[in-house]
């Protein structure tokens, strides 16, 4: 109903509409062998290339750009400017037709860019309910999950992987093949090389400063299961042992599902974990900096 309402209002601005296929400005370009669906709302000067694929109740805005091999879901909306499914920004490209496909009910603000991949056998996928805020970007082959943000100007290089509720500040740096693990947390400006732990918040370069408790919260996590991933974050990485021995003692202390991912993530790294702004010799709760993360 909230969707119908929203899709209501835009057709009352959006004067001069013709009913070949939804409501579609007379200035928008669609090329005939894109599909469309009927309830598909396209503003003024958008244009839809041929390959691109459009769900229900979508709303393109104005001076939107979809192509690409792109597979867009359900009651997505893209607003003025933003840029989906052109090419990478990759060296090795050489014009395959590759593909991007989307979920649905995400948002995607203004000059949001989203690229497709790079090779045939791979593609670059965003999952559903997420928010790109204006100016984001999201490079090749990444893939992004489920009710992530990506504040304005927050860049995704290629081949990173996001995992869901990510929460992505303002002006943040991803490297590319990097790991954003569940329900991380990067503050303003942070930039990260380095895989970044589930629950975990990023200040700074490759640097975690505690939990994410603050989004943990809002997920539901009980203070019984908080209370252990903080033990399990400073077993981990406020520990004088090396992390190899520090992840072979956990394990056997630690064995709730959500530890286990923790677990999990750290020792399937390839490119190295960010580690603690204390430094791994360093002890102490640090409850004031796990607090401070607004996720």
């Amino acid at each position: 109903m909230a969707m119908d309402s929203r899709l209501n209002g835009n057709l009352d601005r959006w004067r001069g509409f013709r009913h070949t296929v939804g409501m579609i400005h007379p200035t928008a370009i669609i090329d005939p062998k894109a599909e469309v669906d009927s309830t598909v709302m396209v503003g003024p000067y958008a244009i839809i290339d041929a390959g691109v694929r459009v769900g229900p109740r979508c709303v393109i805005g104005p001076h939107v750009h979809l192509t690409g091999q792109t597979v867009i879901g359900a009651g997505n909306r893209f607003h003025t400017g933003a840029v989906i499914g052109d090419a990478p920004q990759d060296l090795k490209y050489h014009g395959e037709p590759t593909r991007l496909r989307i979920g649905d009910d995400n948002v995607f603000r203004e000059n949001v860019t989203v690229h497709r991949s790079t090779t045939m056998e791979g593609e670059t996928v965003i999952g559903s309910n997420n928010f790109l805020m204006a100016g984001s970007h999201v490079g090749h082959n990444s893939v992004v999950g489920n009710y992530v943000i990506l504040a304005n100007g927050a860049l995704l290089g290629g081949h990173v992987q996001v995992q869901d509720r990510v929460f992505i500040s303002g002006n943040c740096l991803v490297h590319q093949f990097t790991r954003i693990g569940t329900l991380a947390l990067m503050q303003g400006g942070s930039r990260v090389s380095l895989d970044v732990p589930p629950y975990c918040i990023v200040r700074g370069p490759n640097t975690i400063c505690g939990l994410n408790v603050v989004g943990l919260r809002r997920a539901g996590f009980s203070s019984a299961l908080r209370l252990e991933l903080r033990r399990l974050y400073h077993a981990l990485f406020r520990s004088p042992k090396k992390l190899r021995e520090a992840l072979a003692e956990a394990r056997v202390h630690f064995q709730s599902p959500e530890a286990v991912l923790v677990l999990d993530f750290v020792e399937g790294t390839r490119r190295g974990i960010c580690s603690d702004r204390r430094g791994r010799t360093a002890r102490g709760e640090g409850e004031e900096d796990e607090e401070a993360g607004e996720g």
